[in-house]
C-alpha cells in the first residue's frame, strides 16, 4: 500500500469529466478556472461550466465536470523559480 500523497493521476474523458488523484488543496475556483495544489506541483484547469462534483482531500481525489479546454502544470521545482509567492497569490486569491 502506498503512503498518502504518492499517487498523481489524471483521467480525462471526452474533455468533460476529469478525475484527479494527488490533490492537496483547492485554491481559487469558478466556472472558467480551477487552481489546485497537487503532490507534484500546481495544476490550473481552464474551460467553461466547470463544477467540482466531488472533493475528498483526505484521499486526495477531485472530480470536475464541464468543458475542459486547458490544463497547465507547474512542478514544485519550477514554482520555486517563479518566486512562489506570486504564483501562490494567483492560486489562492
Amino acid at each position: 500500500m502506498e503512503p498518502k500523497g504518492c499517487i498523481n493521476r489524471i483521467s480525462l474523458t471526452e474533455r468533460k469529466h476529469l478525475l484527479v488523484d494527488g490533490v492537496e488543496h483547492v485554491g481559487n475556483f469558478n466556472e472558467k478556472e480551477i487552481g489546485l495544489v497537487t503532490n507534484m506541483g500546481f495544476l490550473t484547469l481552464r474551460g467553461e461550466g466547470l463544477h467540482i462534483t466531488q472533493l475528498n482531500l483526505e484521499n486526495g481525489n477531485l472530480i470536475v465536470e464541464g468543458r475542459i479546454y486547458a490544463m497547465e502544470f507547474i512542478d514544485n521545482k519550477s514554482a520555486g523559480s517563479l518566486r512562489g509567492k506570486g504564483m501562490l497569490n494567483r492560486i489562492f486569491k
